[in-house]
């Protein structure tokens, strides 16, 4: 059962993973266009501002929590979150059952990242043999209206679409897919859980991602991000403590 939370007037659901996962194989069944985000403190702070944006998350067909500040939010509204799921795992379970349903899947991988198209179909189709899998690189610096244009043909017969141009450039070009007549299923941004995938960026431990200090492994290891971290684990923790909205 889903119990809509609302964090700066956007959308969180508050499901089991079990409750995670039935929604993602019924939209894989289903002949509609799905639009999953996986909302995280970075999300929250820029929708908070952007309405647009906000709309945008609010208009997804599920919100999947992805960050420990999240935690933090619904323990100040005195409420329980059920289970938070990184993007990288929601992604290995969306492409598991591609793989056991015969669904095809289309990555969509901006040229300036870590990872290039190239590196991950060699990544998927190692740990995905049978995955039925198509990809292109394009340019982080297209307009939206110029990248629906660019890729239009390529995703039309997929039934799941991932891409990782960062928020909230994904989210918006995701959203403008779901009027189109195509076989999309499940629609998804993924950040850098491709980076993961093909081994460029390592994982934190996983007993740093369940005590939520997955941050800090990025900041060590990236600590260009030292802004975005800051925000995320300093600056919205003290705004849903202190209801500064």
């Amino acid at each position: 059962m889903v119990q809509n939370s609302f964090i700066f007037n956007t959308r969180v659901d508050n499901l089991k993973k079990q409750d995670i996962f039935r929604i993602i194989d019924d939209s894989l069944q289903s002949d509609s266009f799905h639009q999953i985000a996986t909302i995280n403190p970075e999300f929250l702070l820029l929708a908070r501002k952007n309405s647009a944006f906000r709309d945008i998350l609010n208009g997804c067909d599920l919100n999947v929590s992805d960050g420990v500040g999240v935690h933090v939010a619904f323990w100040r509204q005195g409420e329980r979150l059920w289970a938070r799921m990184a993007g990288a795992d929601l992604m290995a379970y969306i492409l598991q059952q591609a793989q056991e349903k015969h669904l095809s899947v289309m990555c969509i991988i901006r040229k300036d990242g870590l990872s290039i198209w190239k590196d991950i179909r060699r990544a998927l189709k190692k740990f995905y043999p049978t995955l039925h899998v198509e990809g292109m690189d394009i340019g982080h610096a297209m307009s939206i209206d110029m990248l629906r244009a660019e890729t239009q043909q390529r995703i039309s017969g997929s039934n799941i679409l991932l891409c990782n141009f960062g928020v909230p450039y994904q989210e918006v070009f995701l959203a403008g897919l779901r009027k189109n007549q195509s076989a999309i299923r499940v629609a998804m941004g993924v950040g850098g859980s491709f980076d993961f995938l093909t081994g460029k960026l390592k994982r934190a431990p996983k007993w740093m991602r369940d005590t939520g200090l997955e941050w800090l492994w990025r900041l060590l290891l990236q600590p260009k991000r030292f802004k975005r971290i800051w925000k995320a684990v300093v600056i919205f923790p003290l705004r849903v403590i202190l209801r500064i909205k």
